[in-house]
């Protein structure tokens, strides 16, 4: 029996993981057809079946289970022996691929990628931005960004950007006339602008005082899925809305939007980077965080929010 290629048994083991060609392609950096030919070649070498195929999924035979099992820690051992290599030059390099929400994107822009790729040039940072939860391992990142809230238990997170408060806001053209609400209830009688999760699902707006918690599916007409735009809309007069306040700081500063309940927005624990607690932490990904720590004292001791 011919031996396999090591790249071969990556390819596997990358699309087992991932229970999809598409997915693990996405992940390598190559095309699906490259991927199916590896995994037909590896087929035939060994002289099993180790994926079962269909239009829909893609899963692992019992072979191909047993496989799996025995080549994933071998194969973090190999990443972890290279990334040795990579300390003992001195400097991280490879690849590190985080998945972030939008507001943590841009903090991370802002604040800590500029000087990243300035200090560790041979790092290449995929930042991917979007709204949705995603499981990080099985889509192949070394970490994610999500409210400290939303970090699932077994991961590690690493607080930055201090915590986050969200507010109900309105324009005054809209709040003309109109009583503004003294309590979250009071919603039901106004027109908001309701915010969809990428989920899919309505948020329903989470209010907190005096420990009293209190959840409202608000009211209105117009749904939208991203914060910027909620802040447009309201803007607009088109209702009230309820965000993060860094998003409709700068038209309460300019008295575009006022700020509504304002006694039942308390802040809350902003952001955090997490990544899986039981794995190799590799190089970049450890500088990464270095940094990430060390920007947010500094920020901490400006005085300085998100």
């Amino acid at each position: 029996m011919a031996r396999p290629s090591l790249n071969d048994l990556a390819a596997f083991a990358a699309v087992a993981s991932h229970r999809s060609f598409r997915k693990a392609a996405d992940a390598m950096g190559v095309s699906r057809s490259a991927l199916s030919h590896a995994i037909i070649g590896l087929e035939g070498k060994l002289g099993i079946r180790l994926l079962n195929r269909t239009t829909r999924s893609v899963s692992p035979t019992q072979a191909g289970a047993r496989l799996l099992a025995r080549l994933d820690p071998l194969l973090q051992d190999l990443d972890q022996a290279l990334d040795t290599l990579s300390e003992a030059r001195g400097t991280p390099s490879g690849e590190l691929r985080i998945n972030a929400n939008k507001s943590g994107a841009r903090i991370l822009l802002r604040d800590v990628v500029p000087r990243f790729l300035e200090l560790y040039p041979g790092v290449e940072l995929d930042l991917v931005s979007e709204g949705r939860l995603v499981d990080i391992v099985e889509q192949g990142f070394d970490a994610g960004v999500r409210l400290l809230e939303a970090v699932p238990q077994d991961m590690v997170a690493v607080s930055f950007g201090g915590v986050v408060r969200f507010i109900a806001v309105a324009a005054p053209s809209y709040l003309q006339g109109r009583e503004p609400p003294d309590t979250p209830d009071d919603l039901h009688a106004h027109s908001c602008i309701r915010q969809r999760l990428p989920s899919g699902k309505r948020y329903r707006w989470e209010f907190s005082r005096r420990g009293a918690e209190v959840a409202v599916d608000v009211p209105g007409t117009l749904t939208l899925d991203d914060n910027d735009l909620l802040v447009e809309a309201a803007a607009a007069g088109r209702g009230i809305a309820y965000v993060p306040e860094h998003f409709a700081r700068s038209r309460l500063q300019a008295g575009r939007l006022v700020t509504l309940l304002e006694d039942w927005c308390p802040p809350v624990p902003g952001l955090a980077l997490y990544y899986p607690r039981n794995r190799h932490v590799p190089s970049p990904l450890r500088a990464f965080i270095d940094l990430l720590k060390d920007t947010d004292r500094e920020r901490g001791t400006r005085g300085t929010t998100a």
